[in-house]
């Protein structure tokens, strides 16, 4: 049996056009179509925990990717770490200490399940892949084989040499990735607080989940200078009148 018409649509318009910002020019929701899930997230990881959101649907999966990467917890940072595929059928069934934070919040934004997948070349992950799909139950065959394709086809696309690739390669302050302002504010901290880049995300993760903000909105704060964290017993600094926590 061949590719079916919406999968073959997709992976032809996987490069982006002339003038496209991004590094993906396929439609996301074409894709969903194609692999018969409900939404779809494109990630690439990079060195010191950071990743950067490529590609995705708009609602749940683009908060399920926010979620993951302020939380430090989800499929995705198990498949950039072990390269092999996590594939979770009904969310409910996980055991309660295998994403604490995550599950009960993609439950409270109505996934089921969740089935994520390796952008690899041998035993190194350039990213990751993730499939969401609001009813519980297993991805069938077809659609599994379907998503390994795309998988494979767009772990080609990252490996190409282009203006965008370079300067997501390079981690280029002047490029328009999503998360830009989380490796530059991870430096900053870095610099504040004196400690490794690690440590650094760590502290931005920490401050944006006990404050209820996606990481990527308290790393624009650093970079504007609205929030320092130059005291690490009192926790973030910030000045008067420009922060956005309450007295």
């Amino acid at each position: 049996m061949g590719i079916d018409s919406d999968l073959t649509a997709v992976l032809q318009s996987l490069h982006p056009s002339h003038g496209h910002a991004g590094l993906i020019g396929a439609d996301p929701k074409l894709c969903v179509q194609a692999l018969r899930v409900d939404g779809i997230a494109v990630s690439a990881t990079t060195d010191g925990g950071l990743s950067e959101l490529l590609w995705s649907t708009a609602g749940a999966s683009a908060w399920l990717e926010d979620l993951q990467f302020t939380l430090g917890e989800g499929p995705a940072l198990e498949v950039a770490a072990s390269c092999t595929p996590v594939l979770v059928a009904d969310l409910s069934s996980l055991p309660a200490d295998r994403w604490p934070a995550l599950s009960p919040e993609a439950t409270a934004l109505g996934v089921g399940a969740l089935f994520c997948f390796p952008l690899s070349v041998g035993s190194a992950c350039l990213g990751t892949l993730t499939l969401q799909r609001m009813a519980p139950g297993p991805l069938p065959d077809s659609a599994a084989a379907d998503a390994w394709i795309v998988a494979n086809a767009l772990t080609a696309l990252l490996l190409e040499s282009g203006p965008h690739q370079d300067a997501f390669a390079t981690g280029a302050d002047s490029s328009d990735f999503y998360r830009a302002a989380v490796h530059q504010a991870s430096g900053m901290v870095s610099v504040q607080a004196d400690v490794s880049l690690a440590q650094a995300l760590l502290r931005l993760r920490a401050h944006a989940y006990r404050h209820g903000r996606p990481v990527v909105e308290v790393a624009e704060d650093v970079v504007a200078r609205r929030l320092t964290f130059h005291n690490e017993e009192n926790g973030p600094d910030i000045p008067a009148g420009e922060g956005t926590e309450g007295p």
